[in-house]
């Protein structure tokens, strides 16, 4: 069995299968991150969060995959009684992508479900995620990476029903600069507003939130931003101080087997030191809240 601290992967994301009473961890994998190849996409499976077993391969490439480094920010979905993971990919000369794969439970093995990401491919963008809007229309929302627009972008574009392909342009959402705790970066010289990991939740009144990473005053952090209309359209209003600031972020939310709401994401944010962490939370009048009476 293996603890939370034995387990170096970034971009936490936690599946729970109610039928098994299993909880299922995907994520980068820690020692591939910043490496010039990848493996491919494991998970872990845990019965409490807290002891895991694993890993266990859910993604490999196959022969002629056009990636081979970066296989970033794996979620996995079920939606319409399949199993459908995002990840972020890279090749040298090709701009970074979300990719989308299908498989029949949540072992894998993925496979591809379309030639290519389906984020614009003159585009660097990562860390797409699914939505699915309230007239069962799916959308991948994603960032526009800083790195080639200097201010983050995170955006949405329509898909198709099977998901194997963009049904519309992207539309930008917000831009990084506009959460009054974002700082801009310095990395290498270069100078910009940093998005990831945007993760939409819809609250139990019906409102609808984005929990987002960028870097602030304690380092990579955790923000939330609110959809004034309720709907993916926004506008989207950046709620003035972080969800989280302590050093870790790339976040998701999830429920528990006893209904209860949880906080997944990495911290620190350094390398080789980044871990899974959970934290319990609650919903607010506007949006969640780190639960510090659990």
């Amino acid at each position: 069995m293996l603890k939370n601290t034995d387990i170096h992967i970034r971009d936490p994301f936690v599946l729970p299968i109610a039928s098994e009473q299993q909880y299922y961890l995907y994520g980068t994998v820690g020692a591939h991150t910043w490496a010039d190849f990848a493996l491919g996409v494991d998970y872990y499976t845990s019965a409490d969060m807290q002891n895991w077993e694993g890993p266990f391969p859910a993604f490999r490439p196959p022969a002629g995959f056009w990636s081979d480094r970066n296989f970033w920010a794996p979620e996995v979905h079920i939606y319409r009684g399949r199993y459908y993971m995002f990840a972020s990919f890279k090749a040298e000369g090709v701009c970074r992508g979300t990719q989308i794969l299908a498989a029949d439970g949540p072992q894998g093995p993925f496979l591809p479900i379309s030639e290519g990401p389906v984020t614009p491919r003159d585009w660097e963008c990562l860390d797409g995620t699914l939505f699915v809007d309230a007239d069962d229309q799916p959308w991948i929302v994603f960032c526009h990476e800083w790195v080639q627009v200097g201010d983050g972008e995170v955006c949405a574009m329509p898909l198709s029903d099977d998901l194997t392909r963009s049904v519309g342009d992207p539309r930008l959402l917000f831009h990084a600069s506009e959460a009054p705790w974002a700082l801009e970066l310095n990395s290498k010289g270069r100078k910009g507003y940093v998005t990831d990991g945007p993760w939409l939740h819809r609250l139990t009144d019906g409102g609808l939130i984005m929990l987002w990473s960028s870097f602030g005053t304690g380092g990579y952090t955790v923000g939330i931003a609110r959809s004034a209309s309720g709907d993916i359209s926004g506008p989207w209003q950046q709620l003035p101080e972080p969800l989280y600031a302590g050093d870790g972020g790339h976040c998701m939310v999830f429920r528990a087997f006893d209904d209860r709401l949880w906080l997944a994401l990495h911290r620190p944010n350094g390398f080789p030191d980044e871990r899974p962490y959970f934290i319990p939370l609650r919903e607010t009048e506007l949006a969640i809240e780190i639960d510090n009476d659990n």
